[in-house]
């Protein structure tokens, strides 16, 4: 017999102990094998109670950011519709502008030419139909002077009535047969008495030729005046 074997009584002694380490063992064991079945993200609770439902956490802030990033497209689009059709108003608003400008300048222009072509009518007017003067002696001295005025002739309204009434008391058909004019066959005819040499020689142009017409007559005889004697006022006795 080996010497380390232990007596009989005792070995069963000891028999008692083995049996409950080798429980043990096996419970351990038992575990271990438990515990090598569970998943490695598995949990154990050593506890009889029932783990509490774990709550599922929403999050809102992709929503909230895909929600900005809508919002924020729109935006910008909007106001890029807004641009556009503020650049639409203004070129509108300037077209419209420039069409009425135009429209006034058109105006403008129509009515300056219609003013001219108005002042060149009353200018043709006042051409066509010269100053009108009564047919008698005291129209006949003012149309004189005024064609006289244009010719430079001297000769007051005074000088010229008082040689007239001297001279054929204001008839335009007057002619001296008498004197020594007639005689020599020339004889004076007209308000002033002018000799036709005289009147021929002396008349104005623009009036007529006509000796006996009252307007050239009194022209013609001024001028010769104006010539012999500086002016018809000088004039005081038959010249």
């Amino acid at each position: 017999m080996l010497k380390n074997i232990l007596p009989r009584g005792r070995s069963r002694s000891l028999t008692r102990t083995h049996k409950v380490a080798i429980a043990g063992v096996g419970t351990l064991g038992a575990a271990a094998v438990a515990l090598t079945a569970v998943p490695a993200s598995g949990q154990t609770s050593t506890t009889s109670e029932a783990a509490p439902t774990a709550k599922v956490a929403y999050s809102t802030k992709q929503i909230q950011d895909v929600h900005a990033g809508v919002t924020g497209q729109l935006a910008g689009a909007s106001q890029k519709v807004a641009a556009i059709e503020a650049k639409k108003e203004a070129a509108a608003k300037k077209a419209t502008a420039e069409k009425k400008a135009a429209a006034e300048k058109a105006a403008s222009k129509r009515e300056a030419k219609e003013t001219t072509s108005r002042s060149a009518q009353r200018t043709e007017v006042k051409k066509a139909a010269p100053k009108s003067y009564p047919d008698n002696l005291d129209g006949w001295i003012r149309e004189a002077r005024a064609i006289m005025k244009k010719h430079d002739i001297p000769g007051s309204y005074e000088g010229i009535h008082r040689n007239i009434m001297r001279e054929s008391s204001g008839n335009p058909m007057a002619i001296n047969d008498w004197d020594i004019n007639a005689i020599n066959g020339i004889p004076s005819k007209g308000l002033l008495q002018v000799i036709p040499p005289t009147f021929k020689a002396y008349h104005v142009p623009g009036t007529s030729k006509n000796i006996y017409d009252p307007v050239a007559n009194i022209v013609a005889a001024c001028n010769y005046a104006a010539d012999k004697y500086g002016t018809m006022d000088n004039v005081d006795s038959a010249y």
